[in-house]
């Protein structure tokens, strides 16, 4: 008697672990089912806007190429995605793609449509409101929240070798890996500190630049007035540590050349 207890025991337990092995399958493929119907949505969207849309002058040109690009990526990446996380890169890709779309309408002047979600690599850097222009070593760059036949090129924000990058416009796309690799990778970390620094243009690239540099990371968290968006950026997540700025003479860096002395004054 106890014999046949044990086995009917023992049977109701498989029969219990078969049907959670079962029914956490059925979940899986749900799951999976969901997140490509998700990202497929995204790409279809993206190459209907990309179909319809056609720029005449450079930004337009310029922000509907970098959303072909994303979009030829998320069309590669939906046909090899076999997991949720795959999926979910192939969605941000496509929605890279329509960043673009919408920066491209505001070029023509249009309405760039309904918003977006947000996407997940953008979080917490914020976004340009006011024009800045720099000169780092012989090279004169500037960012806006508009675009301007100077500044043609469109970032929806990021973080480039650790330092987030807010969305807006640029006169060269510092961002990218070919061209930042190009200009150097003290180049690329000078210009991203020169730009979005309200200190640095002030204190100059010296002695006083660390503690400056502390400071607008403090500013940074505060949501300043001005460069960003209150509250958009993300608690102070510039990382000012991340640099050593003093004890070395790099050369090449005009400290005087921040658009005439404004920079970070109005910040």
């Amino acid at each position: 008697m106890s014999v046949l207890l044990i086995l009917a025991i023992v049977i109701v337990v498989l029969l219990v672990v078969m049907l959670a092995r079962r029914n956490g399958a059925a979940s899986q493929q749900t799951s999976l089912e969901d997140a490509r119907a998700d990202a497929q949505r995204w790409y279809e969207r993206l190459g209907g806007q990309l179909m319809n849309l056609h720029g005449d002058d450079a930004a337009a040109r310029q922000a509907l190429a970098d959303a072909g690009e994303r979009y030829n990526a998320a069309g590669g990446q939906l046909q090899q995605a076999k997991t949720v996380h795959q999926f979910a890169l192939a969605r941000e890709s496509a929605l890279e793609g329509l960043n673009y779309v919408r920066a491209a309408r505001v070029a023509m002047g249009i309405d760039p449509g309904p918003d977006l979600p947000p996407l997940s690599t953008a979080q917490g850097v914020g976004q340009l409101t006011r024009e800045r222009e720099v000169t780092v070593q012989g090279q004169h760059y500037k960012a806006g929240p508009q675009p301007q036949p100077d500044m043609p090129y469109y970032y929806p924000g990021g973080r480039v070798q650790g330092r987030p990058v807010p969305a807006g416009w640029y006169s060269t796309p510092v961002w990218k890996t070919a061209l930042g690799a190009g200009a150097g990778a003290l180049g690329g970390l000078l210009i991203f500190d020169a730009l979005f620094s309200p200190s640095f243009g002030d204190t100059g690239y010296g002695d006083g630049y660390q503690d400056g540099f502390q400071d607008a990371a403090q500013d940074f968290g505060g949501g300043a007035d001005g460069m960003y968006d209150a509250g958009s950026f993300d608690n102070g997540g510039y990382d000012g540590g991340g640099y050593d700025g003093g004890g070395q003479d790099f050369g090449g860096f005009d400290g005087g050349d921040f658009g005439g002395g404004d920079f970070g004054g109005d910040f």
